[in-house]
């Protein structure tokens, strides 16, 4: 080795060590704090997929008439050989109602009680240290669960089952069941990192794209509707589909298999029958619930509108890196195409910061329509999730007199911020109208249809691009004209109280008006329900004169259900206690799961004395479509091993710090690190190939000639000083800091997979971007004289003077 090439590649090393500084520095800064942010978890052999307990969930869905009864049995078993507790986070829909939960444990079955969240934790502790087989379900969001699971022994199986109750309302005449299989990666920003009380379950570990899942779900659905069915669809999963009879089928999965996207049932009735009337139960000594469905009136013909001011929230996070933002794409083209000339538009992107198409909303013609695409498809998902800021950014936009004014957001979800969003939202609603589009596989339905329930408009989920597509022309349709608006009802006859909801928003959707309440006596009388359609005086009346069933107790669930929502109402509150109370004393009555209490099981029989047991938390698939991007956006870890970007295919990661060494020959084996800290405290990273020989493990080799910048490091920083342009508008909004690239010298030397892999803002990411792509060819690394792909990160400074 001449001593040219050992002092490039010590240059180079230390160059490397002053990003691995900056990095080190700011993990230290986070690091009282790192553990909320999502991660990844690598397999590297058939041990560490034995050693994750989740075996098998089953999921049994008894579909009658418009009420869909849902058992969840997950199995947990322990193949090493010390005693474990597992802890696993999964979603469910965000109407169920979790009324029961059932252990078993060899021979026993222990069903569990509902207790207030503190307590239900302590006792759970209590049992953990005790050596009691025990588990606890938590809610952690309104569409996130939390199972924990302790003692389970070396050998054993423990069963938990989980049953919900939702009810299902048709949108357009189409009824759908939907069944989530995973929580997509969430993004926690540095103000929820700082946060002592912020959840941990955001610290949830993923697969690697494209790793199988190391448990199989399997789902069966049963159907009766008592009307005959016309159609039943299922295209997310490959199915079975067999008819009973005109009104019954039954569905089920061809195969189990690894959950990475949501489960979704469609069908319709034939006649387009929509289920409509009153059911009524009556408990034994108790009670007596109701719930109506009233089919609205067709959509009114085309009136005149006012003009409408449209801002398209767009979430360019890396989340939304590949398929998700495509779809995003789609729909902004469809949606731009379709809008009035009269209207206007603007488009907020945002990921770990926010940027404007425009100062103000343009109006609608092909020069701006081509402009605002064209703004659009040059985005690339990268970064954080800073939804609140790009709120506030469309907000502070100076609206246009005269016009009525939506906002539209598209985002998978996959930020914590679900409340402070709400109120948000609530505390803007004078300002506009909110819809939402969830744009993947398997969003976070909870806060795309919560955005669209506290700002009274519409929630839309495309799971593809064809459902892009009629999604976008929906949308036109709703905003454009509402089915019923001012709606009213009014009961007669009848001594109905605690009626939900109080208020009832206009209606967008073509779907049943819902009300459920309490009555005294007789169910004798009527509901009228009254309204605008279009410009027209609406009425319509419903007659009550049911007896009382008891087969329909799922109804005392779905009222209990609904009174806990509106009382939540997507609020705070933790600054709201008599509401809180309110919410505990419901879930104790009526034995169903909330946010602030949890269902806890505990056997009697102590099986592991002295308690002592090892914690492992489930990883999970990351959602189908979904990237490596998703873990790590904005400055979170990419990979178990802080900073590294995944690499491409075939190729391994070696620390740098190992290339110097006092032999020309450096063909020694080297173990990749495990420990996140030395990962991060020694520095950058290098991507080698990997030396594959047959029955004997793989060896991976440090890079022996590190690839070079035309004219060595001093032309590569000259090139830096001399490209690097400071954005002009970034320097009056005194945006500054540090970005970090990284990209890929190929075995040509061409600069390939160019990426933020941490950034500071959309306009500084972009220069620096720019500049790296349009960087000339490389003399390429090489590894026993071949040339390899190289994996390479540079920072880039932008600081002000003053």
């Amino acid at each position: 080795m001449t001593k040219g090439n050992i002092y490039i590649r010590i240059c180079t090393i230390l160059f490397g060590l002053l990003v691995a500084f900056s990095s080190y520095a700011d993990q230290k800064i986070r690091s009282k704090d790192k553990s909320l942010s999502p991660y990844f978890m690598i397999l590297t052999n058939e041990g560490e997929v034995a050693s994750l307990p989740l075996k098998s969930t089953q999921v049994d869905v008894d579909i009658s008439g418009v009420i869909a009864d849902v058992n969840v049995k997950q199995v947990y078993t322990n193949t090493g050989k010390t005693t474990i507790e597992a802890i696993y986070v999964f979603p469910a829909s965000t109407r169920a109602a979790v009324y029961d939960m059932l252990m078993q444990v060899d021979d026993r079955q222990i069903r569990a009680k509902i207790e207030e969240k503190k307590k239900a934790r302590k006792m759970y502790d209590q049992a953990k240290r005790e050596g009691r087989t025990s588990s606890l379900l938590e809610q952690e969001r309104t569409n996130v669960f939390k199972m924990k699971v302790a003692n389970i022994l070396p050998g054993a199986t423990v069963e938990v089952d989980m049953s919900y109750t939702e009810l299902l309302v048709p949108t357009d005449k189409v009824y759908e069941f939907v069944y989530p299989t995973v929580v997509g990666p969430r993004y926690v920003n540095r103000d929820e990192r700082g946060n002592k009380a912020a959840e941990e379950w955001t610290n949830n570990p993923f697969l690697e794209e494209g790793v199988k899942a190391t448990s199989t779900l399997d789902i069966n659905v049963g159907l009766s509707t008592g009307v005959p069915i016309k159609e039943i669809r299922c295209e997310t999963h490959k199915n079975k589909l067999s008819y009973l009879s005109k009104s019954q089928a039954n569905l089920k999965l061809n195969e189990p298999e690894g959950g990475n996207r949501d489960f979704i049932m469609q069908y319709r009735l034939a006649g387009h029958a929509i289920e409509s009337g009153i059911l009524t139960y009556s408990e034994p000594n108790g009670d007596n619930y109701f719930l109506a469905m009233m089919q609205p009136p067709q959509r009114p013909l085309a009136k005149e509108i006012p003009a409408r001011e449209y801002v398209f929230i767009i979430d360019i996070s890396g989340s939304m890196n590949g398929f998700p933002l495509d779809i995003s794409k789609q729909i902004m083209r469809k949606l731009l195409g379709q809008l009035d000339e009269k209207d206007l538009f603007n488009i907020v992107l945002f990921a770990g910061g926010s940027e404007t198409f425009a100062e103000k909303s343009m109006p609608v013609n092909e020069e701006n329509i081509f402009k605002a695409l064209t703004f659009i498809d040059h985005q690339h998902g990268w970064g954080g999730t800073e939804l609140l800021q790009a709120l506030n950014t469309a907000m502070s936009l100076n609206g246009s007199e005269n016009y009525s004014r939506s906002f539209v957001i598209l985002t998978d979800g996959y930020v914590s911020v679900e409340k402070e969003t709400y109120d948000y939202i609530r505390k803007h609603l004078g300002n506009a109208n909110f819809f939402s589009f969830g744009i993947g596989s398997s969003v976070n339905r909870g806060i795309i249809e919560g955005m669209a329930h506290v700002g009274y408009g519409e929630p839309f989920i495309a799971v593809n691009k064809a459902e892009g597509s009629e999604l976008a022309d929906k949308f036109i349709k709703y905003v454009s004209n509402p089915v019923l608006t001012n709606i009213t009802y009014d009961f007669k006859g009848i001594e109905a109280y605690d009626v939900l909801p109080k208020h009832i928003p206009d209606l967008f959707a073509e779907r049943p008006l819902i009300i459920t309440g309490k009555y005294k006596g007789k169910a004798k009388g009527s509901l009228s329900i009254k309204g605008l359609f279009g410009n027209t005086a609406f009425a319509s009346e419903l007659s009550i004169n049911k007896t009382p069933s008891s087969k329909e107790k799922a109804l005392r669930y779905l009222w209990a259900r609904e009174k806990i929502r509106l009382l939540a109402d997507y609020h705070d509150l933790d600054r709201n206690d008599e509401a809180k109370q309110e919410i505990i004393g419901l879930s104790k009555q009526y034995n169903l799961l909330t946010e602030f209490t949890s269902f806890i099981a505990i056997d009697s029989v102590v099986s592991n004395k002295g308690g002592e047991q090892m914690s492992i938390k489930q990883a999970t698939p990351l959602p189908k479509g979904v990237s490596n991007m998703a873990v790590g956006g904005g400055g979170a870890p990419l990979s178990s091993q802080p900073g590294v970007y995944p690499p491409p295919p075939a190729l391994k990661v070696a620390n740098v710090m190992n290339i110097i060494d006092n032999d020309e020959s450096i063909d020694e084996e080297l173990e990749i690190m495990d420990s996140e800290a030395d990962m991060v405290e020694y520095g950058e990273v290098v991507v080698v190939e990997e030396e594959e020989e047959e029955d004997e493990e793989q060896i991976i080799f440090v890079v022996e000639v590190m690839p070079e910048f035309p004219g060595g490091t001093d032309a590569l920083l000259k090139y830096l000083a001399q490209n690097v342009k400071y954005p002009e508008e970034a320097r009056k909004m005194k945006i500054q800091g540090r970005v970090y690239v990284g990209f890929v010298v190929d075995i040509n030397g061409d600069i390939i997979d160019v990426r933020i892999q941490r950034g500071v803002h959309s306009l500084l990411d972009a220069e620096a971007l720019r500049v790296i792509k349009a960087m000339p060819k490389w003399k390429p690394g090489q590894q026993r004289g071949k040339p390899v792909r190289v994996n390479y990160t540079i920072p880039i400074n932008f600081y002000l003077n003053s």
